[in-house]
């Protein structure tokens, strides 16, 4: 039986375990049952070595080919989102406000997938890493990975990884050497002023106009910015103002905004016209005011060989490659892996018509899912073994 009849003969396996994966998401850094239905899975796999716990609850699963080679990671995610699902099928979430619906359930799968044809079939030079990682959705998973001297000694010489992207044709393969998705970064402020009576709102400090002017102001900075010909977004995530009490008017108030740019030189700029603004706000309003920073993301940026590869790969798999003139507006963490390692991130459309990430309607085709693992396998033995043949 060669590898591709073995994959399809693999697939209910597969799907059984998405949608375990799916009916029981865990937010970011606490994937600790994820890490254990994972490495259960990939017991039948018999792996040369594997390595827990790395970054946190990270895994890396390691196939060593019969002679001296490369080291190819295929890194996926094992996070899910603080989104509240409203699907109706049986494999929906059960813990609440909690699900996969950035399809890293589907991610996951697919590099099982890779598990189970790199178990049956070792390359014949190298090491394949098969790279669970942690916290990706907060931004802080690969950067504690790739610090993590475990990940360190591995030495790797590759790195790959796929997104699934709705809005393309069904298996359709989406890579652009250069930047691949956006850089993005999360701005807490914190306006302090006086309460007051709410008939007397005078003896107080109110920050309510102050919060709107910064609110209009800082979702207006990208009309100033992107004449420069550089992609520009300014995104109001979360607002408060003050207690629902209707006697007192408010002294506190919090706005929490997401900056993005398809550049990593464009976000101290943006960074610097945001903190100005809110700056001159909050003082003119006689405003104390605090800002904080989360879940910071770099750009991923591919590099150019590794792109080349993936279209290789794509065509030899009967695949169709779509050109792709803009980044993803959406980030990535993966961009800690590419700024220290060749490698590159690609998509695999899912459809036009289907329901957008972050939604709580998402979720993840299986149909992909024989798609992304021989396209990794085809990736992995171009750099590690060209003899096999992975095109049905």
């Amino acid at each position: 039986m060669d590898l591709i009849t073995e994959l399809e003969a693999f697939l209910p396996s597969l799907a059984k375990l998405r949608r375990d994966l799916h009916k029981n998401p865990e937010l970011s850094g606490t994937e600790v049952n994820t890490a254990k239905r994972i490495l259960a899975f990939f017991a039948q796999f018999r792996p040369d070595e594997i390595i827990s716990k790395i970054g946190g609850h990270g895994i890396a699963f390691i196939f060593k080919g019969q002679a001296p080679g490369p080291t190819v990671i295929i890194r996926c995610e094992l996070d899910a989102l603080p989104i509240a699902e409203q699907n109706d099928f049986e494999y929906r979430s059960m813990n609440s406000n909690i699900s996969h619906a950035c399809g890293h359930d589907g991610h996951m799968t697919i590099v099982a997938g890779l598990g189970h044809m790199l178990a049956n079939e070792r390359p014949k030079c190298g090491q394949v890493v098969l790279l669970y990682q942690p916290a990706e959705e907060t931004g802080e998973g690969a950067e504690r990975l790739v610090e993590d001297p475990k990940f360190r000694s591995l030495n790797p010489d590759h790195v790959f990884a796929l997104h699934n992207l709705p809005g393309y044709p069904m298996g359709s393969i989406v890579v652009k050497p250069g930047t691949f998705s956006c850089a993005s970064r999360g701005m807490i402020i914190k306006l302090t002023g006086l309460t007051s009576h709410a008939a007397w709102p005078e003896h107080g400090r109110s920050p309510a106009i102050p919060m709107c002017q910064i609110i209009e102001g800082l979702t207006n900075l990208p009309s100033v910015l992107e004449p420069n010909g550089v992609l520009t977004q300014v995104t109001v995530i979360h607002s408060r103002l003050g207690e629902p009490a209707f006697g007192t008017s408010p002294g506190y108030a919090e706005v929490m905004i997401t900056l993005r740019t398809e550049t990593d030189e464009s976000i101290p700029l943006l960074v610097e016209k945001a903190r100005n603004l809110v700056q001159d706000k909050a003082l003119s309003a006689g405003l104390e005011f605090q800002i904080s920073w989360t879940d910071e993301f770099v750009t991923t940026s591919n590099h150019k060989d590794a792109c080349r590869i993936i279209e290789q790969a794509a065509r030899s798999a009967g695949l169709d490659v779509l050109p792709m003139e803009k980044p993803l507006r959406s980030s990535e963490d993966f961009g800690r892996f590419t700024s220290r390692i060749p490698g590159a991130m690609f998509g695999v459309g899912i459809g036009e018509k289907r329901a957008q990430l972050h939604t709580p309607y998402y979720d993840f085709p299986e149909e992909i899912i024989p798609i992304g693992t021989k396209l990794f396998l085809g990736i992995i033995y171009r750099l590690l073994d060209e003899t096999i043949e992975t095109q049905e």
